[in-house]
């Protein structure tokens, strides 16, 4: 590779970073650099305009790519959850449940961060619902105010890597093109294939252990000083309040991840249920608290959210595609009945969007939701065309050749690029890192011995602890907007130090032992 392809490589990336941090927008960002510097290649005759001939397939591809229709709908069904006030019942009811031990209210948010994470996906909105709700109860009872941050901002940042996670569904869309073309390069005729479901399966156990983690250390803390985090007086909620409390994010969570983990439905199909669930939750919701919880709209949705649950129940037990082209009684039974729930369960969800929609409640949902998805899919295009163009001017071969040349074989190669997504994550978000920076890294580390799952795993962890690093942590500044005044600045950045180290160890517990991320995938798919 000739020096002016080297040199135009890092000048590209350099404008890349210096770009953004201006503040221009991502996506505009990312396409303007990339046709800056093909125009400069065009001049200095060492870019072929082939490459940009590419782009508008590569853009119809992503388009008509399935697995990428989940984010849409995983969005919604976060944004209804949020809106729901779901997560509000959910994190009141464990903080009385735990707040008459010492750092209750410590286990209370690092537990219903675990539980939002499996049920909604999304980071900024568990971070700011729990910096509204839990944090002033936490100073009010006299725990520590740089503990008590730095507890919310760590269970916030959980929705990155449990599954289902917006971040794991394209990091795992990514990862699994960058292993089909590793593959080829190295000559296997049939490339294995790497899905987001396998992905959701390896990041399970770290996810949990990382939970895990946070919980020990809660409670060392709790246990060695005890002025940092006190008992509260609270009496014990009745169980039936924790059950009513713990229903909706389990039945969605058992729903949605129990379906794509066991192979039953694509994510795409899971993230379709997870929505249509969490317009019945709400709908039913907002009807109760309007006092029309006996009526015709709220048993209509309630008869819709059964169906849906006995069709999903009649999924996991007999092979539907199988007998719906079958003969015979059993076949014709089973179709008769799918179908019928199927059309009383799309009435109950037209009811509940009928309710969502008379509180004011659907067209809110619908524009945030909207708006998140075309940021992420318009990062994604102009990703793709920076993508071509850094590799028209050998940016792949550039990379590939770095990595190799790092002291230390795939070790050293991890570590650098470890070192290079941590860093990278203080200034872009997991979007950009997962659309420019990762295609780059991924196939010579799959080349070089990486597993792919592994692989995938160690950056979203990676990426999840850049989250909450200062001082451009992305959760930081959520908490930040929605702290009150006696939280400083300085507070947050103390609290969150201990759940950074509590990351990092679970990122070398994860590098040390491969077998925490391939195991599970494993074991249901292999």
């Amino acid at each position: 590779m000739s020096d002016i392809h080297g040199l135009l490589d890092i000048l590209m990336f350099a404008t890349l970073i210096g770009a953004i941090l201006c503040g221009y927008p991502v996506a505009f960002t990312l396409a303007g650099v990339a046709l800056t510097f093909a125009v400069i290649g065009l001049s200095l005759d060492v870019f072929s305009p082939a490459y940009l001939a590419a782009f508008p397939q590569r853009i119809f591809g992503s388009m008509t790519n399935a697995t990428l229709t989940a984010v849409p709908l995983f969005i919604l069904m976060g944004v209804i959850l949020e809106r729901s006030k779901i997560a509000e019942d959910l994190l009141s009811t464990m903080a009385d449940l735990f707040g008459r031990a010492r750092g209750g209210l410590l286990y209370a948010t690092a537990i219903v961060g675990a539980l939002l994470a499996a049920s909604t996906g999304v980071v900024g909105a568990t971070v700011v619902t729990m910096g509204l709700l839990a944090l002033p109860v936490m100073l009010r009872r006299g725990y520590s105010k740089s503990l008590a941050a730095g507890s919310i901002a760590a269970a916030g940042t959980l929705g990155q890597i449990i599954p289902p996670s917006v971040a794991l569904i394209l990091l795992g869309d990514v990862i699994g093109t960058a292993n089909q073309e590793a593959q080829l390069q190295m000559g296997v005729a049939s490339p294995t294939v790497v899905s987001v479901g396998d992905l959701f399966a390896g990041a399970l156990i770290p996810g949990l252990l990382l939970v895990g983690l946070y919980l020990i250390y809660q409670a060392l803390v709790a246990w060695l000083n005890p002025s940092a985090a006190p008992a509260g007086e609270a009496g014990v909620p009745s169980w039936g309040r924790v059950a009513k409390a713990l229903a909706a994010p389990l039945i969605l969570i058992v729903a949605v991840l129990g379906s794509i983990l066991f192979g039953i439905a694509t994510p795409t199909e899971g993230a379709a249920v997870g929505a249509a669930g969490a317009a019945f939750l709400a709908a039913l919701r907002l009807e109760a608290d309007a006092g029309r919880g006996n009526g015709w709209a709220a048993r209509l949705a309630l008869a819709g959210a059964g169906a849906l649950a006995l069709l999903t129940a009649l999924r996991l037990s007999v092979n539907l595609p199988v007998l719906f082209g079958g003969d015979g009684a059993l076949a014709l039974t089973v179709t008769v009945i799918g179908i019928g729930l199927a059309l009383l369960a799309t009435a109950g969800l037209v009811c509940a969007f009928w309710i969502m929609g008379r509180n004011q409640h659907l067209r809110p949902a619908l524009r945030s939701t909207v708006d998140i998805t075309a940021m992420v899919f318009l990062i994604l295009i102009g990703a793709a065309l920076f993508t071509l163009v850094f590799r028209g001017l050998g940016g792949d071969d550039w990379v590939a050749s770095m990595l190799q040349d790092v002291p230390g074989g795939l070790t050293g190669a991890m570590i650098a690029v470890m070192l290079v997504m941590f860093v990278l994550g203080f200034f872009l978000d997991f979007i950009e890192i997962c659309f420019v920076v990762v295609p780059l890294v991924a196939v010579p580390l799959i080349m070089m011995g990486a597993d792919p799952l592994w692989l995938g795993v160690m950056m979203a962890m990676n990426l999840q602890t850049s989250f909450l690093t200062p001082p451009f942590g992305f959760a930081l500044f959520y908490l930040r907007g929605v702290a009150p005044p006696e939280i400083r600045t300085i507070d947050i950045y103390k609290g969150v130090v201990p759940f950074i180290g509590l990351q990092i160890l679970a990122l070398l517990l994860v590098a040390a032992f491969p077998a925490l991320a391939t195991w599970l995938p494993g074991l249901l798919y292999r």
